[in-house]
């Protein structure tokens, strides 16, 4: 009897504490979203490897927004990102935007350079400057085959 009653409390506890763990990670997924307002900018990258829906939108390394979704052009086969920027941040129409890495091999997020410009972008409107992903495999490749012909 004392078994079935210690068994039972560990369950509870197990099924409490993941309980906790899936209520922390939903608030953490949705703790961006609450209270901010955004608005939405495009972007046409030529090649856009590694940024997913949800990827981030970065400043000077902070987090101003979040990519809403990626499709492609299918008239000149560029990709076309939306993403929402918080709205509080007004960028200038000569911003860039630039697929970058955390790191060597960290998460791709898209890095905004503010521009200089007096008027700013409004909601759907697109960055005209970008720079498309840099492919580490294919630079390597072309450096190894560099050192190769030599």
């Amino acid at each position: 009897m004392k078994q079935n009653i210690l068994e039972t409390l560990v369950g509870a506890g197990v099924i409490a504490i993941a309980i906790t763990f899936i209520v922390f990670a939903i608030n953490v997924n949705r703790g961006d979203a609450i209270g901010k307002e955004y608005y939405l900018l495009k972007a046409r990258f030529q090649n856009i490897e590694g940024i997913v829906d949800g990827s981030d939108i970065m400043i000077a390394g902070i987090k101003v927004g979040t990519v809403k979704t990626i499709e492609l052009d299918k008239d000149n086969f560029y990709a076309i990102a939306y993403f929402l920027i918080n709205s509080d941040v007004k960028l200038p129409k000569d911003s860039q935007a630039a697929v970058s890495t955390s790191g060597i091999i960290g998460n791709k997020y898209i890095a905004i350079t503010p521009g200089s410009e007096d008027e700013h972008l409004a909601n759907n409107e697109q960055i005209k400057y970008t720079q498309s992903a840099i492919n580490i495999e294919s630079l390597i490749g072309k450096i190894m085959y560099s050192i190769g012909n030599k």
